[in-house]
């Protein structure tokens, strides 16, 4: 953890939080704190700054805050995602928020088993709690946004349009297309399918709304595999 995140609800007076369970534990235990040293927080969706130990009861501290930075910038990134086997997704959804996606979009394509609907990590809570290890680790505080698409065509032909609007519109596709281009840093709307790659009918669904296919090798990656070589090689 390189950066505490709080909430509204740790608030107990004006710039006074108190901090209790895993990051109590994490900044006595592996922080090495004490009454008066101070470590790197954050406000969920807010700005950035310090936390000053005031005093340490049994299992929680009392802190003064002086959050007064903005967060890191966003990448200017939709990333349309078909939804991965469920273990696959809690770290994609970690590693999203690491690298500072803004918005999220976890779509149902063919290859998608009905089961992984079914999956308690698509909660609403364990979803915001794989978010917030990912912003604490690159000390970011701007949770990302998430959309659930459970219809592939309705959603690609009725709300897709809107939501790349302005942006670069692609598709990670095996074999399809030029090579990834690199460090573009435009807005871009990226789609990446499952580990078998969309259908060749979603592949000209997306393509018949502006997107264009491009591929990163002959290799077929895992899917958390393509979504950190895609985003490193469009942006810096």
């Amino acid at each position: 953890m390189n950066l505490c995140l709080i909430t509204a609800a740790d608030y107990v007076a004006k710039n006074q939080v108190v901090l209790k369970g895993q990051r109590f534990k994490h900044i006595i235990e592996v922080l090495g704190c004490d009454e008066g040293d101070s470590f790197a927080a954050g406000l969920v969706d807010g700005k950035m700054g310090r936390a000053e130990i005031v005093a340490i009861g049994h299992d929680e501290m009392l802190c003064q805050v002086d959050l007064n930075s903005p967060p890191p910038a966003k990448l200017p990134l939709t990333l349309i995602l078909a939804l991965p086997r469920p273990k696959m997704l809690k770290r994609i959804l970690r590693t999203v928020a690491e690298l500072g996606v803004t918005r999220l979009v976890l779509l149902n394509t063919w290859k998608v088993e009905k089961s992984y609907w079914q999956t308690p990590f698509l909660a609403d809570d364990i979803v915001t709690e794989q978010f917030m290890l990912g912003l604490e680790q690159a000390k970011d505080t701007v949770l990302p946004e998430l959309i659930i698409a459970k219809r592939f065509k309705p959603f690609v032909e009725d709300e897709l349009p809107s939501l790349i609007k302005n942006s670069k519109a692609r598709i990670a596709h095996p074999g399809q297309g030029n090579s990834c281009p690199i460090a573009t840093n435009e807005p871009t709307s990226l789609a990446i399918g499952p580990e078998g790659g969309f259908t060749d009918y979603e592949v000209d669904k997306l393509i018949a709304v502006g997107f264009e296919p491009f591929n990163v090798g002959n290799r077929i990656l895992r899917v958390e595999t393509a979504v950190t070589a895609c985003i490193a090689k469009l942006f810096n």
